[in-house]
């Protein structure tokens, strides 16, 4: 297959991608459109400088090192799987790796915030004033203000939802009135990249689009952060604990919730909130939890192709599964199944100078290439789903093949975010699966 240069479609890791509000027929939930921050159809272009593939490559790999530490907190062992320590001694000081945000409304009236979209965290949070600049990190908008909205309310300590904080590995505690006694949830959150948020767990009005309000939405008023941050106002959380956005609205929408990222040089993907009613064009494979943490999806890879062609890779090497994970940039394989897929790859493109790399990354060198001929890479799962990845952009990522290894055969993986990019990824909570949709943005 040909196509332009990849170099000049794949601009950036810092991808954060921007939703309005349009209405979907097919859909009886609530569906916005999506926009690369980097597109042709951003209505403010991010004017920041793309990182390039080595800090993606390290942010990737630290998000991956802390979702699978939290998985093993929640298991209390910081056990050895298949020779690789599964807990770092240290996270890494990069910025978090969430790399989309969603723009709602937050509030009574309803302020727009721009938080980003995460499937591996469940609690949602913004900014909130009064918060000066030694507790909170600068962002872009002015910080959401409770007292000007007349349906924001704190959660009680005592109360049940205050209670499931703790049971989640969130760190809930309840602050103190002047007299002593308990008044307000708090919350405690740190991430993969070094950035901790800590505040009020609060009850808000939350506006998805025009009509679509949930009345009751819990989410973090954060007062005080300490790490990286990216300039947005906080996180929505997307993952499968009581706290998350698709759990908290399962009454209305059914728990079910699907995306289309799509790449730099396109128009507009989507976030919906509720399945599509006919999934018909859908292939399922089957889905679970990550070692029961609530959080994470997981899904079980059985085979890879590269040019038409199956690679003799044996399965039980993919029996640790991949977590599919939007808030990851790049994909981890287990070791066999990433030097088969990279040095079949490499093959295939043979034709253009490799870039040398102490970390043995595969990037090339396209300069004076008018035409650039990528080979199609294809993905099965459980249940013989076999996904072809969008060429260039599901498989390079600035000109370099977007894998890397997670670790010894059997070793859990992650599927990224530029894997995902033009499918439609449908998370079905009633029927267990995970749904794949080909050009879908």
């Amino acid at each position: 297959m040909s196509a332009p240069p990849p170099h000049q479609q794949e601009q950036s890791y810092d991808t954060l991608m921007f939703l309005l509000v349009m209405p979907r027929p097919d859909r009886a939930g609530a569906v916005v459109p999506l926009l690369h921050r980097h597109g042709p159809c951003a209505k403010s272009p991010s004017t920041d400088k793309p990182s390039s593939f080595a800090e993606a490559l390290h942010r990737s790999r630290v998000r991956a090192d802390y979702i699978m530490s939290r998985a093993l907190r929640g298991r209390g062992t910081t056990t050895i799987m298949e020779g690789k320590v599964s807990i770092p001694a240290h996270l890494g000081t990069s910025v978090d790796s969430q790399e989309y945000v969603v723009t709602l409304g937050l509030g009574t009236p309803a302020v727009e915030q721009v938080l980003l979209m995460d499937t591996g965290s469940d609690l949602s949070w913004v900014q909130c004033a009064p918060c000066n600049s030694t507790d909170c990190y600068p962002q872009k908008d002015p910080l959401f203000d409770p007292r000007k909205s007349s349906t924001y309310a704190p959660i009680p300590c005592g109360s049940d939802v205050c209670k499931s904080l703790q049971s989640n590995h969130l760190g809930n505690g309840c602050s103190m009135n002047d007299n002593g006694t308990q008044s307000q949830c708090g919350y405690r959150v740190q991430y993969g990249g070094g950035l901790k948020t800590r505040g009020v767990y609060s009850n808000e009005a939350l506006t998805l689009a025009p009509g679509e309000v949930v009345k009751d939405f819990h989410f973090g008023c954060a007062y005080k952060q300490r790490g990286a941050d990216d300039k947005t106002d906080g996180l929505l959380g997307l993952g499968g604990a009581p706290q998350s956005l698709p759990v908290q609205t399962s009454a209305l929408y059914g728990g079910s919730f699907s995306y289309c990222l799509p790449p730099v040089s396109s128009g507009t993907g989507f976030l919906a909130l509720g399945a599509p009613s006919n999934t018909s064009g859908f292939s399922f494979t089957p889905m679970t939890d990550f070692m029961d943490d609530g959080t994470s999806y997981l899904v079980k890879l059985t085979g890879i192709s590269v040019g038409g062609k199956q690679l003799r890779i044996p399965r039980k090497v993919f029996e640790g599964g991949l977590i599919v994970d939007c808030g990851n940039i790049i994909s981890h394989l287990p070791s066999t199944p990433y030097a088969k897929l990279r040095s079949a790859f490499r093959a295939a493109m043979a034709a253009y100078p490799l870039i040398p790399s102490d970390d043995d990354d595969t990037c090339y060198n396209f300069t004076g290439y008018s035409d650039v001929t990528v080979p199609k890479v294809a993905l099965t799962f459980t249940g013989g789903v076999t996904v072809d990845l969008d060429v260039p952009n599901g498989v390079l990522l600035d000109g370099c093949l977007a894998f890397t290894e997670s670790g010894s055969d059997g070793y859990v993986g992650f599927l990224g975010n530029v894997q995902m990019r033009t499918l439609e990824m449908l998370y079905d909570a009633r029927g267990g699966g995970l749904g794949f949709r080909a050009g879908a943005c």
